[in-house]
């Protein structure tokens, strides 16, 4: 079940957050802050997660805001779905933040 909300979230994620438009040189240069923000915890991942989920037309400057691209995101919650314990902390940040 867990792989399946991560899965929708990272789809809804890409859908919102690409939504067809070109990659331009200015994504260039958020990669390297977005390297930094990698270290959030998996509750802040999942409140992030949540927020993306409901507000998706704003998923862009959601990801922005934390330092995050579309692909440095899906690598983070890929970390997090590697580790049992860090899963179901997420899960549940997701859960209480989409309430």
């Amino acid at each position: 079940m867990m792989r399946a909300a991560t899965a929708l979230l990272f789809s809804l994620l890409l859908v919102a957050a690409c939504g067809g438009r070109e990659k331009t040189a200015s994504t260039t240069p958020a990669q390297p802050s977005a390297t930094a923000s990698i270290n959030l915890t998996p509750e802040q991942l999942g409140e992030l997660g949540a927020q993306i989920q409901k507000n998706p037309d704003r998923a862009e400057e959601l990801l922005k805001h934390h330092g995050f691209t579309p692909e440095s995101f899906e690598i983070a919650i890929r970390k997090v779905t590697e580790n049992r314990d860090s899963s179901r902390r997420y899960a549940a940040a997701y859960r209480r933040a989409s309430a």
